[in-house]
């Protein structure tokens, strides 16, 4: 993200002569003055930066900086559940004590679901996993990788009613989004958001619940040479997740998307509906981009 800059208005110069000395040219510049009444530059809009500014960050760590903002969140539910979370206006974590009614379709193991409520938050004594809506950093993360090809994986049911791919909805969203919800809020950000580098439930994982921490990471996530590190790691949104901060809903196909548009009808919500079915395809299906 260029710096923005501020333009100033322009003085006029004047050029001293004095009578014998040798004439001389001064190209001067003719600009209107700013009246007493004028209003000032504006703070938002360009300007020119002194050679003297304060020093920048380097481009390749102001650009790892800007980046991570834009590293998309992917959240991932059957369509059967869509209904229940337009009427709630917000994803709700599984402990979340708004949760009324247990989603129509969820593909995780019993197991996994124990395991992600008696795992503790660093530096948290009540907060567990479960207490925070989970959110993928890649929409090819391996368990979702493992629902679309039917992996056998105990993380997953997948003898589930409705475990096919294609009947999955993905709720996108950005990291800045996030951040820039809480600090509107004044929510305190290292409860709010917490940053795991693997599935956030297993001893192994690495989870960070600070601000500083959870960029630290990330940069770190998005420059590591293994692609693979993104596919496990998983955001975590403490209780729930607005449906105002939610900028697209990725779908596999048409029939899916006319019936996600039908079902937003019963909501004033109406976030834009896309279709890409590289998002619901095994991985060895999924042709690269060129």
């Amino acid at each position: 993200m260029s710096d923005e800059c501020i333009h100033g208005l322009d003085g006029e110069l004047c050029a001293i002569c004095f009578p014998k000395a040798a004439p001389e040219v001064v190209p001067v510049a003719t600009v209107r003055k700013r009246s007493s009444a004028a209003k000032p530059p504006s703070l938002t809009g360009p300007r020119r930066v002194a050679p003297a500014a304060a020093p920048r960050r380097t481009a390749a760590a102001k650009r790892a900086v800007d980046n991570v903002g834009e590293q998309r969140l992917y959240h991932v539910t059957h369509i059967s559940n869509l209904a229940a979370i337009l009427e709630s206006g917000c994803l709700l974590a599984d402990a979340s004590e708004s949760l009324e009614t247990r989603p129509t379709v969820d593909v995780s193991a019993t197991a996994v679901r124990d395991a992600r409520r008696s795992a503790l938050l660093p530096g948290e004594d009540d907060l567990t996993v479960a207490n925070y809506v989970p959110f993928f950093l890649s929409p090819h993360a391996t368990v979702w990788d493992g629902i679309r090809a039917g992996n056998d994986d105990p993380r997953l049911e997948l003898n589930a009613h409705g475990s096919d791919a294609y009947d999955f909805v993905i709720l996108v969203s950005t990291v800045k989004t996030v951040v820039e919800a809480h600090e509107a809020t004044n929510d305190d950000f290292p409860a709010g958001v917490a940053l795991a580098d693997g599935d956030a439930a297993l001893p192994g994982s690495r989870i960070v619940a600070t601000a500083d921490g959870v960029e630290r990471m990330l940069v770190r996530l998005r420059a590591d040479p293994d692609a693979d590190v993104l596919l496990r790691a998983e955001l975590l949104v403490m209780d729930s997740f607005p449906l105002e901060l939610v900028t697209l809903l990725g779908v596999a196909n048409d029939r899916v998307r006319d019936t996600v548009r039908d079902i937003l009808k019963q909501s004033s919500y109406r976030p834009k509906v896309a279709v890409y079915p590289p998002w619901f395809q095994p991985t060895e299906e999924v042709q690269p981009a060129g």
